[in-house]
């Protein structure tokens, strides 16, 4: 029999286990910081939007000596270095709003550990899976930031509630280490590379071809629409629901992990139906990654528009799953191409890519603060439709334009050898 298959079956479970446990410490210093500081009760909505927004600027700075280090020494290092680090810094980060910029630096730091993450495992997987593969593995892998959302969203406000802020970095501690652990014992570079990529130790790396080609950059322009739809709602929509809506996330119950686990369905759906479009022979890579794309992205800006138009839990909670839900349906278009036109160079042109991503988080997560806090000064609350019309509306008209510079310069074809 061939240990190949299973090997590789065990790589992308594994690494679909890094992204839902990354997640759930994402989505878990949302919750215990919003928490912890609206206790303090003197955090105001601009220095919330700093603390929160810290840690893209460390993810940002790590991108691409993240891809870099990946195709250098083994995307497996890489991502083992990456969880070992993280974990040290929520294990010993208290967590005090008052102490601002104790917050900003531990955020940062684990920011810049988790930057490593992304261009690791598309190193890996370029490494350990097949064309005809790829859509559902990077879709499987990528769909455990969501189940990982989902699941933070769930069961951390209870664990909040009863063990206090602080808890939630101990346990997203421990589960860092458990998976450092078995990563460890279980991972391994592949004895073959048979599908395009290596470990490159010697050779020039084409960075001016990479940053210059319109494919690469209509990659990098979708990557930022996504994250910053995704970066937003992710660390705002705590607040929206307790502030915007004056609804408690414990007593909302399941139903806020709804639009998390909506991603996690449709991210899988959309990697399986582009195999089977691919496989089949049915349309073009180029056609496949271009209709998912499109399709995700403009239903999900429709549903941004429409959710400040929604004053229940009901509506809101619908109105972010679709958006949610259509946004994973499109990574099977721009998140597997950088492996379709590079695949010797996924973990770079990843990090390239996870920049603008990461740059999304940074502009879009600070921003909504500000804007909240001026809507604030303007209509003495923020409880209002219009103090978070504009919240929504900006990475609606993001998600539009983006998906028109993919339909014009996107390719499903290698072009970089």
């Amino acid at each position: 029999m061939d240990t190949k298959f299973p090997k590789r079956y065990v790589i992308v479970l594994l690494t679909f286990i890094s992204t839902f446990i990354c997640y759930i410490e994402r989505v878990g210093f949302s919750i215990a910081y919003t928490v912890a500081a609206d206790s303090a009760g003197l955090i105001n909505q601009s220095s919330k939007g700093t603390v929160l927004s810290s840690f893209y600027y460390g993810y940002a700075c790590s991108q691409i000596p993240g891809g870099w280090a990946a195709q250098r020494v083994g995307g497996r290092c890489v991502l083992l270095l990456s969880f070992v680090l993280w974990s040290l810094t929520c294990a010993f980060l208290p967590l005090d709003p008052n102490r601002l910029i104790i917050l900003v630096i531990g955020r940062l730091l684990v920011g810049m550990a988790q930057g490593f993450i992304f261009p690791a495992i598309h190193t890996v997987l370029a490494q350990w899976v097949s064309p005809n593969e790829r859509s559902r593995s990077v879709s499987l892998t990528t769909s455990g930031m969501y189940l990982g959302a989902a699941a933070g969203m769930l069961a951390l406000p209870g664990l909040v509630r009863f063990r206090g802020p602080q808890s939630v970095f101990m346990a997203e501690a421990v589960l860092g280490t458990l998976w450092s652990v078995v990563w460890l014992n279980y991972s391994s570079d592949p004895a073959v590379r048979s599908h395009g990529s290596r470990i490159i130790k010697k050779g020039k790396i084409p960075w001016k071809r990479i940053l210059t080609s319109l494919p690469v950059w209509a990659i990098v322009v979708n990557n930022f629409s996504f994250h910053y739809a995704l970066y937003v709602l992710m660390n705002w929509l705590p607040t929206y629901f307790a502030q915007g809506l004056q609804i408690s996330l414990e007593a909302m119950g399941s139903y806020k992990m709804i639009p998390y686990f909506n991603m996690f369905v449709f991210s899988n759906i959309g990697g399986v139906v582009a195999d089977y479009m691919i496989i089949k022979k049915a349309i073009s890579v180029t056609r496949t990654r271009k209709v998912l794309n499109t399709v995700g992205f403009l239903v999900a800006s429709m549903a941004l528009m429409a959710l400040p138009m929604f004053r229940n839990s009901v509506g809101a909670v619908f109105c972010s799953s679709l958006a949610l839900g259509s946004l994973a349906l499109g990574r099977a278009g721009f998140a597997v191409n950088h492996m379709d036109i590079a695949p010797k160079y996924a973990g770079i042109v990843m990090g390239f890519s996870n920049i603008a991503g990461t740059l999304a988080g940074i502009i879009g997560v600070d921003l909504t603060g500000k804007l909240l806090e001026a809507a604030k000064v303007a209509n003495s609350e923020i409880s209002s439709p219009e103090s978070w019309r504009l919240v929504f509306l900006i990475p609606g008209v993001l998600c539009i334009f983006s998906t028109f510079g993919f339909l014009l310069f996107s390719t499903g074809e290698k072009i970089f050898d």
